[in-house]
């Protein structure tokens, strides 16, 4: 008894080591791949020529500053947040459904986001004009956060019953609500003219583009909480994974936490779908390599899908400004070129593991 329990100690001892490792590595990454965002453009604008003319009292162009500090830097802050955002939503719904293969789109709120993004796009210009002057150039967000929202709030009532929330109900509920919202954009696209069909396309495809500091500032909260929130489930999912009764057992709210776990990944997931369009892949294959590498427990695993989806996605990002320069290729490309073949060596890697 005492040998197994020395035995435990030692192996915790080394987990929490290497945990503290990744996190080092995955930090120094992140930066690396921020400076690379800040560095990389097809305008040829050398950050560092920036920094050298500031730091010796040179001034610097306007071409300059536009670039580096209107259009580069709003555009890493953004990528780092949805990255961060979208990778901790797919580790969260993987340890709630405890199924690897679990992601945000699994639930509807990403497909209830787009048909939200998408009615705004195709209807918007019927809007009274005042409501239409309101909003301006926040109409598709906003209608993708509403969508979003929308899509949870009826998640949660078709798989909630007597107080009681059930996984199994939710996944099927939306898997359901996936397939409708599909069916409204499709109308939709029915009805769109030439225009609104090409936003809608880029739009579906993903994009950092359109990044700015006023949009920076107006979904940085909301990703914020989303993420922090998330980071504080950590001990709750280990507990999950041992099945629903365990958990109970071990003092964990699990009806609370189903319900925390749910909204935590709406909000991450509308807000970074509202402002970049849909990018695929993030939330599914981050959380796979990292478990991979450090191990399922989701306390270190939860802060370094957040590091690891940051940087992956300003990366993403950094390759769709360059590869077709000065054009700028679609995001959502890049992450299916990368996240697909990965995904599917995972998939051969533990198929034996995971039954398939």
């Amino acid at each position: 008894m005492v040998a197994a329990t020395e035995n435990g100690m030692i192996l915790n001892g080394l987990r929490q080591s290497r945990a503290r490792r990744a996190h080092l590595w995955l930090g120094l990454l992140l930066l690396g791949s921020c400076l690379a965002s800040l560095a990389i453009g097809a305008s040829g604008t050398s950050l560092w020529q920036g920094v050298w003319r500031a730091l010796s009292g040179a001034e610097i162009s306007q071409m300059e500053r536009v670039i580096l500090w209107d259009i580069r830097a709003p555009r890493t802050g953004l990528g780092l947040l949805v990255g961060a955002a979208l990778a901790v939503s797919g580790t969260v719904m993987q340890g709630l459904f405890r199924n690897p293969l679990a992601d945000p789109g699994i639930v509807g709120v990403s497909s209830g986001a787009a048909f939200g993004a998408v009615s705004a796009i195709v209807l918007g210009g019927l809007l009274p004009v005042g409501i239409a002057t309101v909003f301006g150039q926040y109409l598709v967000p906003v209608a993708a956060c509403l969508g979003s929202w929308a899509a949870v709030s009826l998640l949660y009532v078709v798989a909630t019953r007597g107080g009681q929330t059930s996984v199994a109900t939710m996944l099927l509920a939306g898997i359901a609500l996936g397939a409708l919202a599909a069916a409204g954009m499709g109308l939709l696209i029915y009805m769109a003219d030439d225009q609104q069909l090409r936003d809608i396309t880029f739009w579906q495809l993903g994009s950092l583009g359109g990044a700015s500091w006023a949009k920076l500032g107006a979904v940085a909260p909301l990703l914020i909480l989303s993420v922090a929130g998330a980071l504080g489930l950590g001990r709750a999912l280990n507990a999950l994974s041992l099945g629903e009764a365990t958990a109970l057992h071990l003092g964990i709210p699990v009806q609370r936490i189903k319900r925390l776990a749910v909204l935590t990944v709406a909000v991450a997931t509308g807000a970074a779908v509202a402002m970049t369009g849909v990018i695929g892949f993030i939330g599914i294959v981050v959380p796979h390599l990292l478990r991979l590498a450090t191990g399922p427990d989701h306390g270190p695993l939860l802060i370094n899908a957040a590091l690891l989806g940051a940087a992956l996605l300003l990366w993403a990002d950094v390759i769709a400004r360059v590869v077709i320069g000065p054009a700028e290729l679609p995001i959502g490309i890049v992450t299916a070129l990368i996240g697909a073949p990965v995904f599917l060596w995972i998939l051969l890697r533990s198929r034996g593991v995971m039954g398939l």
